[in-house]
C-alpha cells in the first residue's frame, strides 16, 4: 500500500499554531539529525523529482577530481566527493520533499545558494554545512549497517533486489524523458560531475542493503508480557490518547493604537500593550466560565467575541485521540492529568521572548477536555478494493476543479463497477485469498502487491464510513460489504482483530525503537569518521532553481 494512498484515507487532524521554540526544535531535528531517518532509497521518486536541486543540463566537467578526491573516510571506506555527493543531494531532496512548503518557516530561502545562507551567526554555519554534516552521518550509518549485514551473511531480499534493479534500469528512461543523451548525463545533472551509473548503483545497493538489514533486525525483536508491563508502569499516561477542543487567540487581534514608522513597523506604548493583554485575558476567561458546559456553547461564545464580528466560522478545533507526545507542551500536563474529566476547561498563555530577553504575552489557548482512552482495544485487519469515480474524457476532467467533484452519473458508474467486482468475487471461490487477488488486479488503491490489506487499523484512522464499517460491534471475520466515501466505493473484507491491543502495540514500538537505536548507535560508533577535502560537493545549490 502506497504511503500516499494511506494518507488519503486517513482523517486529517487539525494543525495547531507552532511556538517559536517548536519551530527551532523542528528545524534542528530536520537538518542536523536528518541521518536518523531510515536509509531507504526511493529511486523512482528521487529520479522523477530531483529537479529540486537545480539540474544543470550542460555539465562538461569529466568529474575526475570529484571521483578521486577523498571527502571523508568512514572506517576503512574512503568516500570520494562524488560518493559523498549522492548522500548530500539526497539529504537536500529528502528535506525539501518533506518540508518544502514550509521552507521559509525553517529560515531556508529556496532562491539562494545553500552555502550563502547562515544558520548560526556565532559559528557562521550555513545550510550547506548542515546538509553536509547530515550527509556524512547518513553515510556513516549506511556503511555501519551494510558492513554489519555483510558480516552476518545477510543479503538483500529477492523482492527488494528486484525492485532495486527495476529502479536502476529506469535511469536511462528518465534521461530520455528529460532530454539527456544518456543515463550518465542525467546523473551528472542530478548529483554533480563525478556521478556515474556505476557509482550510483553502488550507492543505491549499499543503502538498500543497510535499510533492509535495519528493518530485518527491528522485525526480529520480541518482548515478553513482563517487559511490556514494566515499560507501561514507567509512565502510563504516555500510552493513552486524549481528545479535546482548543481555540487560540493572538494578542494582535486585541491591539489598538500604535505608531507606525516609515518602514511600516508598528510599536505600542506600555499602556497600549497592557490594555491589549487585559482584553485578551478577559476574552479567554469568558470562554471558560461555568456557563459553558458543552463544546457547542463554547463555539457560540467564541463566535460572539468582538474580535470575531467579521468572522463567519470562528470556532474551536477538535483534536481526537491525540497521543501524549503530540500534545502541545503548554497544556500537555493538564490534558494528561489522571484527574481530568470531560468538560474541564482551562486557559494557557503563550509568550514570546524579545531580543532583550524579556518575555511578553503573545496569545492564549482555551482548552476544553472531551475525554481520554487507555487504548486497550484490539486493532482490526481489513482488505478493500477501491473503485474511484472517473471522468469519461480528458476534457471533462479538465473541467473539474482541483477538489475533484464528480457528477451523479460518474458516481453511479463507479458504484456499478464496484458491484460487478463484488459479484465476481461472490460467484467465485469467495475466500480471502480470492479477494486479495481481485484487489491486486482491480483496486484503484495500492501498488497491486498487498491484496488491499490494511493491518492494525485503529478507530478514527480511516474516513468515517470506512471506520464505522470496520468498528461495527457486530463485525466478524469474513464479513464483506460496500461503503461509499469521498474517495469512491470500497468493497470491504473483514479479516479479523489483531492479536494484541493498540496499547500493547505502542509499548512494543517504544521498546523496539529504543533497542534498535542502541544497537544502531553501537555499530555506528565503532566506525571512526575522518574529514577530507569536500571542495567538490555541490554546496552552492539553489533548491528552487533548475538552471
Amino acid at each position: 500500500m502506497s504511503a500516499s494512498s494511506k494518507k488519503q484515507l486517513r482523517k486529517e487532524q487539525g494543525a495547531e499554531k507552532l511556538t517559536q521554540k517548536q519551530i527551532a526544535a523542528q528545524k534542528e531535528a530536520s537538518t542536523t539529525r536528518l541521518y536518523t531517518i531510515a536509509f531507504v532509497v526511493v529511486l523512482v521518486v528521487l529520479l522523477a523529482i530531483a529537479i529540486f536541486v537545480g539540474v544543470n543540463q550542460t555539465i562538461k566537467n569529466s568529474g575526475y577530481k570529484e571521483r578521486h578526491t577523498v571527502a571523508v573516510q568512514i572506517g576503512d571506506h574512503k568516500l570520494s566527493n562524488a560518493e559523498l555527493n549522492y548522500f548530500f543531494i539526497d539529504a537536500v531532496n529528502t528535506f525539501y520533499s518533506n518540508y518544502g512548503s514550509y521552507a521559509s518557516m525553517f529560515g531556508l530561502d529556496t532562491s539562494k545558494p545553500l552555502d550563502q545562507q547562515v544558520t548560526d551567526e556565532d559559528s557562521g554555519t550555513t545550510w550547506a554545512d548542515d546538509f553536509l554534516e547530515s550527509a556524512k552521518e547518513t553515510a556513516r550509518n549506511v556503511y555501519a549497517m551494510s558492513d554489519a549485514a555483510e558480516a552476518a551473511g545477510f543479503t538483500l531480499p529477492e523482492d527488494k533486489a528486484a525492485e532495486l534493479e527495476q529502479n536502476l534500469n529506469s535511469i536511462d528512461t528518465y534521461a530520455t524523458l528529460y532530454g539527456y543523451q544518456s543515463g550518465n548525463a542525467y546523473l551528472k545533472a542530478m548529483y554533480g560531475a563525478g556521478a556515474t551509473k556505476e557509482g550510483f548503483r553502488e550507492y543505491s545497493t549499499r543503502s538498500s542493503l543497510a535499510d533492509a538489514y535495519y528493518a530485518s533486525y527491528s522485525d526480529s525483536l520480541t518482548y515478553t508480557d513482563e517487559q511490556i508491563a514494566e515499560k507501561d508502569a514507567e509512565d502510563p499516561k504516555v500510552y493513552n490518547s486524549y481528545s479535546y477542543h482548543s481555540y487560540y487567540m493572538d494578542i494582535s487581534k486585541f491591539r489598538v493604537g500604535g505608531t507606525t514608522d516609515a518602514d511600516g513597523n508598528t510599536t505600542y506604548t506600555d499602556e497600549e500593550t497592557a490594555a491589549a493583554e487585559a482584553a485578551l485575558r478577559a476574552a479567554a476567561k469568558s470562554l471558560v466560565s461555568d456557563d459553558i458546559t458543552t463544546t457547542e456553547e463554547l463555539d457560540a461564545a467564541i463566535a460572539a467575541l468582538s474580535i470575531n464580528e467579521d468572522e463567519e466560522s470562528a470556532a474551536s478545533t477538535a483534536s481526537t485521540n491525540i497521543r501524549y507526545s503530540s500534545l502541545n507542551s503548554l497544556y500537555q500536563d493538564w490534558v494528561s492529568d489522571s484527574s481530568r474529566k470531560a468538560g474541564d476547561k482551562q486557559v494557557f498563555e503563550s509568550t514570546t521572548t524579545g531580543d532583550d530577553g524579556t518575555e511578553s504575552l503573545s496569545g492564549c489557548y482555551v482548552v476544553y477536555f472531551d475525554g481520554s482512552s487507555d487504548n486497550e482495544f484490539k486493532m482490526v485487519n481489513v482488505r478493500h478494493i477501491l473503485v474511484k469515480p472517473e471522468h469519461p474524457t480528458d476534457e471533462a476532467e479538465d473541467a473539474h476543479s482541483d477538489d475533484e467533484t464528480y457528477s451523479a452519473e460518474e458516481w453511479d458508474a463507479a458504484k456499478a463497477t464496484a458491484e460487478e467486482i463484488y459479484d465476481e468475487w461472490k460467484s467465485g471461490e469467495a475466500t480471502e485469498d480470492s479477494f486479495a487477488e481481485l484487489a491486486n488486479e482491480k483496486s484503484d488503491d495500492g501498488d497491486g502487491t498487498t491484496g488491499g490489506l490494511y493491518e492494525n487499523v485503529i478507530p478514527g484512522q480511516m474516513v468515517q464510513a470506512f471506520n464505522d464499517w470496520c468498528f461495527d460491534s457486530s463485525r466478524k471475520s469474513g464479513d464483506t460489504g460496500i461503503v461509499k466515501t469521498e474517495y469512491g466505493y470500497h468493497i470491504l473484507y473483514f479479516v479479523g482483530l489483531s492479536d494484541i491491543t493498540y496499547r500493547t502495540s505502542l509499548i512494543q514500538n517504544d521498546l523496539r525503537t529504543a533497542d534498535v537505536a542502541a544497537w544502531q548507535e553501537e555499530l555506528v560508533n565503532a566506525l571512526t569518521i575522518t574529514d577530507g577535502d569536500t571542495s567538490y560537493i555541490k554546496t552552492d545549490l539553489v533548491i528552487g532553481s533548475n538552471s
